[in-house]
């Protein structure tokens, strides 16, 4: 049985921002029953800690949406101070972060990616639908304040962003944070065409070597990305790339949804319903036997491709799944 020892799990559906290539303007939201409560997250996460998991990163949706969210992280944090747990962190598109970055790095975060595809105000407002750059900007500045490690995450978008990823990489760098690119994934209906919006990062490689000197490097931090240094700005500068060159060969990395779905793959549609095993009984036995049976079927490979029939390869969306 592959070795797990990296969890992501979504601890909400629910965001403040509507990003074209992750979900569609006008969204349905799981009503709150259906969602894991915050000590079924903890009771499940400790459950994955327990089986060897090393990593745990917390996402969404907005994961800083989920009311009392702060209260799950410090109660995880536990298994920091145990020794049972190497890293405990989250994705976020930063518009809480001025906010609640403090208070994250005193629950024993220490680093997290942060969501950013422009540094244009108004490209930003059109890719979020509504979303404020200037409250993100805010937000990196406490986190940098509060002494968190930033990972920028960019999503490479075909006729939007593609004139402006020199400029995410030296922005990133100069404020001593990595940038990783990211090719959009085909999950869900977004209102638009996927194809229309895909940007091959070899393409984006190709034209950044134009002008910066990318050595590749080993550095790794649990993710799919493959990194570079840049010479002219010292900094990291990473590529996840699953639709040009995939890497599954690699992963070790499983996805649970915040009604408690279990993806060992986030290219494929077949889950495992941990929360049915959880509310089964008050003992763990029903969970690590469901556990067990849905690692045993992890896929050596996703199917993520460009479908030019203009539909989505899957018909969940990304917020549903998480980051």
């Amino acid at each position: 049985m592959r070795q797990i020892t990296y969890l992501r799990v979504s601890v909400t559906d629910r965001c403040d921002l509507r990003c074209v290539y992750c979900m569609s303007e006008d969204m349905s939201f799981l009503p709150k029953r259906d969602l894991l409560s915050l000590e079924e997250l903890d009771r499940l996460c400790t459950a994955f800690v327990g089986r060897g998991v090393r990593k745990l990163r917390l996402t969404g949706g907005e994961p800083l949406v989920r009311r009392d969210v702060l209260g799950l992280i410090r109660s995880l944090s536990r298994h920091l101070k145990a020794g049972a747990l190497d890293e405990l962190t989250l994705t976020t598109n930063g518009t809480l972060l001025a906010k609640y970055a403090a208070e994250l790095a005193d629950c024993g975060v220490r680093r997290i990616n942060v969501s950013l595809d422009t540094l244009d105000p108004d490209r930003y407002r059109a890719i979020t639908r509504w979303g404020d750059l200037g409250k993100v900007l805010q937000g990196l500045g406490a986190a940098r304040q509060a002494g968190l490690a930033v990972k920028i995450n960019a999503v490479a978008l075909k006729g939007v962003n593609e004139d402006e990823i020199e400029n995410l990489v030296r922005f990133a760098h100069g404020d001593g944070m990595d940038l990783t690119l990211i090719e959009v994934m085909p999950l869900g209906d977004v209102g638009a065409h996927r194809a229309d919006q895909h940007l091959s990062l070899s393409a984006v490689r190709a034209q950044l070597e134009e002008r910066l000197t990318l050595e590749p490097i080993p550095y790794r931090t649990g993710g799919p990305a493959r990194y570079v240094q840049v010479a002219e700005t010292g900094g990291r500068l990473g590529f996840i790339t699953p639709l040009s060159h995939n890497f599954c060969e690699s992963c070790n990395r499983v996805r649970v949804t915040c009604t408690g779905q279990f993806y060992t793959c986030l290219g494929h549609e077949g889950a495992t319903d941990l929360r049915r095993a959880l509310r089964s009984s008050e003992g763990d036995a029903a969970l690590h036997a469901a556990i067990d049976i849905a690692i045993a079927r992890k896929p050596k490979g996703h199917d993520f491709v460009i479908d030019r029939a203009r539909r989505p390869v899957l018909s969940r969306h990304m917020n549903v799944t998480g980051g």
